[in-house]
């Protein structure tokens, strides 16, 4: 059965945004437009995750949310256009699991739906995704890139990268290849894309071991070769 996704904002077209981009990932979707609306739905609908803007007619976000926390533990999404430390500070201090900044890009929603999902329901340890290897540790669970026992700072689709690279450690990839298995068959973006990520991450990964490295196979693609 798929899982259920609430949306909640009431601007239509982010509404009917995301709601395409989810059903296309799978997730069965409802909206509401209102606080209001968005308490109802929260108990009749009993959805396994609520994408939930603050700026809201009758009842905001922040009501929103501590009213569901009193009766539910059902995740919560914060979608915000503030990006103020104060207002990350309190959404997650009244139960929010995560929050997106507007204007956001749907492919990161998508990716913090995901994680946030597997957190949830995360009791059984064998369905953790995370390779390890010297000084690192990429989660792709908890959407957590670990280097030197440091949590760094990674956009989802890098992240998502790296880990399928250091997933088939010593495979050669094609810049094809990774676009169709990491970004999607659907994607239409350039092959110059991959190696913009991949010159990011390896700032993030550069001289940490010499035991592992992210190299690029000239003429071919990338892989991440392990000594």
């Amino acid at each position: 059965m798929s899982e259920k996704i609430l949306v909640v904002d009431d601007d239509q077209n982010i509404c009917e945004l995301l709601r395409l981009y989810l059903e296309k990932e799978g997730y069965e979707t409802c909206a509401a437009y209102d606080g209001a609306e968005a308490l109802d739905l929260a108990k009749s609908y009993e959805p396994n995750l609520i994408l939930l803007d603050i700026m809201l007619p009758k009842f905001d976000g922040w009501q929103v949310c501590r009213q569901i926390r009193k009766e539910s533990d059902v995740p919560i999404i914060m979608l915000t256009a503030k990006g103020e430390t104060f207002d990350k500070i309190l959404g997650l201090e009244l139960g929010a699991d995560d929050y997106v900044t507007k204007p956001f890009d749907a492919k990161e929603v998508m990716a913090r739906v995901k994680a946030v999902l597997r957190r949830s329901g995360a009791g059984d340890k064998n369905q953790t995704e995370e390779v390890k290897y010297d000084k690192l540790i990429i989660n792709l669970t908890n959407y957590e890139l670990m280097v030197n026992g440091k949590s760094i700072d990674t956009p989802p689709k890098e992240l998502e990268l790296i880990y399928h690279l250091a997933s088939n450690p010593n495979r050669v990839y094609t810049r094809d290849q990774l676009l169709d298995e990491v970004w999607g068959f659907d994607y239409y973006g350039d092959s110059r894309t991959v190696d913009v990520h991949v010159k990011r991450i390896r700032e993030k990964l550069e001289n940490v071991s010499d035991e592992w490295s992210l190299k690029t196979v000239w003429g071919v693609g990338y892989k991440f070769e392990v000594k």
